[in-house]
């Protein structure tokens, strides 16, 4: 589960005062009960951060349907009993949650399978495009998808701007002396580069923009050179739902996709109050 300390961060930007409204309208001493329910078809997540804000809150939490589940339009996910203020107050947040890393899950979930009926070999893995790393990571592991790097910290991805300054074979020296436990990544844009790399030791080269013809080619040289069970492949750049299925055919080993993170779409949840009490 992500820190709680993390996720009330976001109540305390969206109420840094407190409700207002609800304090100027609702008493005090009223009780509620509501629920907050699926209003599409998809893979639901954020469950386990919604309840733990609504209980740091006092609130009563029943989990209808739990982060990875399928849910259809209509069904109830959480059941919430409290006082009326508390269960407003956190109403949006924990719904943003939700919705976001719901919307991620969805559509890792239907990528991962479009994936698995081509090439059950392949992983869909997403990318550092997001700047709510935590939440976004987590919803693409429920999809199914692989997480990739959280932080720089995690592992060596040597791009091109880091090439624009030190050559490769350099850059792959310096990397591999650096530590024993990094993995190695190198991000290459040719058939001539990527036969270096993995000549060099690199662990995983991933093909940046290259179209199918040109992946098949550079696995093609791989395999006569005897390189391509030594090293990890990975593709990226330009893959896109509708291309997706063209690249899994390949004898690759990951596909990854900024998309995952930087262009879904929300997945809609509501709460709406049953009782007052």
């Amino acid at each position: 589960m992500i820190p709680l300390q993390y996720l009330l961060r976001f109540l305390e930007e969206d109420a840094p005062y407190g409700d207002v409204t609800s304090e100027a309208v609702i008493p005090e001493n009223v009780n509620a009960k509501a629920v907050i329910i699926a209003k599409q078809d998809g893979i639901i997540a954020g469950v386990e951060e919604a309840k733990a804000l609504f209980e740091y809150f006092g609130i009563k939490v029943s989990v209808k349907k739990k982060d990875g589940e399928e849910v259809k339009e209509g069904d109830v996910i959480l059941e919430l009993e409290g006082n009326a203020r508390a269960i407003l107050l956190v109403e949006r947040t924990a719904l943003n949650i939700m919705g976001r890393m719901s919307g991620i899950a969805t559509e890792t979930r239907k990528l991962v399978e479009k994936v698995r009926r081509v090439n059950p070999n392949v992983k869909v893995a997403g990318t550092r495009k997001s700047l709510l790393r935590p939440l976004d990571k987590k919803a693409i592991m429920i999809g199914g998808g692989e997480p990739h790097r959280f932080s720089l910290s995690d592992a060596i991805l040597i791009k091109d701007n880091h090439l624009a300054l030190v050559p490769l074979d350099e850059a792959i020296k310096r990397a591999k002396a650096f530590s024993v436990y990094k993995m190695v990544e190198v991000e290459v844009e040719s058939l001539n580069d990527a036969v270096r790399a993995a000549e060099l030791g690199a662990d995983i080269i991933m093909l940046d923009n290259m179209k199918p013809q040109e992946i098949e080619k550079v696995i093609e040289e791989l395999k006569r050179r005897g390189l391509r069970d030594s090293i990890k492949i990975e593709v990226s750049g330009g893959i896109t739902p509708e291309n997706i299925e063209e690249y899994a055919k390949l004898d690759i080993d990951v596909i990854s996709l900024g998309y995952l993170t930087h262009s879904v779409k929300n997945f809609d949840v509501s709460l709406e109050i049953v009782e007052a009490f």
